[in-house]
C-alpha cells in the first residue's frame, strides 16, 4: 500500500511591518514534504496513485509544459512507488534541467505540438488505448482525487486561522482547501491568488471542482504578466524574502501569492489581530526556468 502519511509544519514569519500592522502570518511548509514530490503536487497525486494501484494500472501517463513541476513530481512518484511513467510535453522538443531529472527518474517524454496538445484525451487514446495498464492523469494532476488530497491541509493545522492564502493555476488546490473548511465547519476565509492573466474565470473553475463551496476571494492583480511571467520586482521580492527567512519561493506560484499577501497587509486589507496562513505549494525548481531572467547583479 502506498504511504500517504507525509505532513508539513506551520512556521511563523517575522517581519517588522507585520508587528506594526498587528498581523500574524504563518507559512504551511508543504515544500518540505519531499524534494521533488513537494507541496500540492504530492497532495494532488497521492490519491491518484492509490487509485491507479488499486486498479492495477502500472503506467502513469500525464501532461505538462517543459518546466512542469507536476511532470517532475509524477516521474519521481512513479519511480518511488513502482510505476512506469510517460509525459506528453507541450511544444517543440527541448532540453532543460527539469526534463533531465524526469528522464533520470525513468520517465518517457513525448513532445507534441500545441494544437494536438489541446485534446489530451485524444492523445491518450491514440497512444495508449491498447495498453490496459496505462492510467490517465490530467495536466497539473487536477481531478477529484486532487481535491481530496488538498482538503487534508485543514485537518493538519495546529491552530485556527482567520484567513488562508494559496496560489491558483487550475483551481484544484483552492477547491480542496475550501472542501476542508466546509467539512470542518470553519469560518476561515480562503483567498486565491491566480497566477494567470485575466483569471476572473477561476471562480467558476474552483466551483466546478466543489459545487456549493463556501465564499472565497480572488485576487487577480498579482499575475505579473501571466503564467510563468515575471519581472525584476518579483525577483527582488524573492531575494528579499529568502534573505530574511531562509525560505525560497518560486516565481510561478508562491512568490506571487506571498507578494499579494504582503501587499494587502501593507494596504490594511485585514483587521488588526488577524492570523493568516499561506500555503507554500513547493515547486521550487521553477526557479531553474527563470535563472536566465534573474539578473543577480541587480538584487
Amino acid at each position: 500500500m502506498i504511504d500517504l502519511s507525509y505532513q508539513s509544519p506551520e512556521e511563523e514569519l517575522k517581519f517588522d511591518f507585520l508587528n506594526d500592522k498587528n498581523i500574524r502570518v504563518y507559512l504551511k511548509r508543504d515544500d518540505l514534504i519531499h524534494p521533488f514530490i513537494s507541496g500540492n503536487k504530492w497532495r494532488k497525486l497521492k490519491y491518484t496513485l492509490r487509485r491507479a494501484d488499486l486498479e492495477n494500472k502500472r503506467h502513469l501517463v500525464t501532461f505538462g509544459g517543459a518546466y512542469s513541476n507536476h511532470i517532475l513530481a509524477t516521474s519521481c512518484a512513479a519511480a518511488k512507488f513502482g510505476f512506469k511513467s510517460t509525459a506528453f510535453i507541450r511544444g517543440e522538443k527541448v532540453q532543460n534541467e527539469t526534463l533531465m531529472l524526469c528522464k533520470l527518474f525513468g520517465m518517457d517524454l513525448l513532445f507534441v505540438d500545441r494544437e494536438s496538445y489541446r485534446d489530451k484525451s485524444k492523445l491518450f487514446s491514440k497512444n495508449f488505448e491498447s495498453n490496459s495498464e496505462a492510467y490517465f492523469i490530467d495536466e497539473g494532476g487536477s481531478g477529484p482525487e486532487a481535491v481530496k488530497g488538498c482538503a487534508e491541509i485543514i485537518n493538519e493545522l495546529t491552530q485556527p486561522y482567520d484567513h488562508i492564502f494559496c496560489a491558483s493555476g487550475t483551481g484544484a488546490t483552492a477547491a480542496g482547501i475550501l472542501k476542508g473548511i466546509q467539512l470542518s465547519a470553519l469560518t476561515t476565509r480562503l483567498h486565491s491568488v491566480p497566477v494567470l492573466k485575466g483569471a476572473d474565470f477561476m471562480k467558476q473553475e474552483i466551483e466546478k471542482f466543489l459545487p456549493g463551496s463556501p465564499a472565497f476571494e480572488l485576487h487577480t492583480n498579482y499575475h505579473f504578466g501571466g503564467y510563468a511571467k515575471s519581472n525584476p520586482t518579483l525577483f527582488t521580492f524573492i531575494h528579499d524574502f529568502a534573505t530574511s527567512t531562509g525560505i525560497l519561493l518560486d516565481p510561478v506560484y508562491t512568490a506571487k501569492m506571498m507578494f499579494a499577501l504582503f501587499d494587502l497587509i501593507k494596504h490594511d486589507y485585514f483587521t488588526p489581530g488577524s492570523k493568516i496562513l499561506a500555503i507554500h505549494t513547493g515547486g521550487l525548481l521553477g526557479l531553474l526556468g527563470m535563472s536566465k531572467q534573474m539578473d543577480l547583479t541587480k538584487i
